[in-house]
């Protein structure tokens, strides 16, 4: 078996949400001398993005969305130890460095981490702050990784009111210019965004990683 066709069984069984199945592929993939990165990139995010679709289309529901993020990261355990060790001859792709967390007051994390796997599945270096995030872990976060991108989640209408003092903080220590900031959630709206003085509102994780994506075009655009 080549190759492309154990490329193509990792895809179709991620989709498939057969967790051994993807396990199995991965191995069989390391062992044929496949690269940690490409396995990431080609099979693994091409079926996240089709499991993005198919969400937005009503074929997959939050819980597959939920088992898909499990699987990644499992798999993202396995090849760890290699995607630092590749990551460090990797030069020329633009890869944005993103802060996120669900903000002071709230614990609810399901759809944070599904943004977090998705954009990790786009190749970009995620910091993951969890939950309960305060202003100044947030800035501090910022500061120490040099982030590029910010997101911000709440699903509760009380804690989601915290999003524009962690925007008035980056204000206040000079960083907010310098990074995109992206707000989500259900008690989060394209309005709300607007009024907090956030860069753009995702309604979903798919919609999250299309964001950034356009993002990173416009910075490549820039240079």
């Amino acid at each position: 078996m080549g190759l492309e066709k154990v490329f193509q069984e990792i895809y179709q069984c991620l989709i498939d949400l057969d967790r051994d199945c993807v396990l199995e592929g991965v191995k069989k993939a390391l062992d044929m001398g496949a690269s940690a990165t490409s396995i990431l990139l080609e099979p693994m995010s091409r079926a996240m993005n089709e499991i993005g679709r198919l969400y937005e289309e009503g074929e997959y529901f939050i819980a597959e969305l939920i088992e898909a993020a499990s699987i990644f990261k499992d798999v993202l355990g396995m090849l760890e130890d290699r995607l630092v060790r590749e990551s460090k001859g990797l030069g020329g792709a633009r890869r944005l460095t993103i802060v996120i967390g669900t903000v002071k007051g709230d614990v609810h994390d399901i759809g944070k981490t599904i943004v977090a796997t998705m954009l990790q599945a786009q190749g970009h270096r995620v910091i993951d702050l969890g939950v309960d995030v305060s202003a100044e872990k947030f800035v501090e976060a910022v500061k120490k990784y040099n982030a590029d991108v910010v997101g911000m989640s709440a699903l509760l209408t009380t804690t989601a009111r915290y999003m524009r003092e962690i925007i008035e903080k980056l204000e206040e220590e000079g960083l907010r210019s310098r990074v995109f900031v992206v707000v989500g959630g259900a008690a989060t709206s394209r309005e709300f965004a607007q009024e907090i003085g956030a860069d753009a509102w995702a309604k979903d994780a798919v919609e999250a990683v299309k964001l950034v994506e356009e993002f990173v075009k416009r910075v490549r655009g820039r240079r």
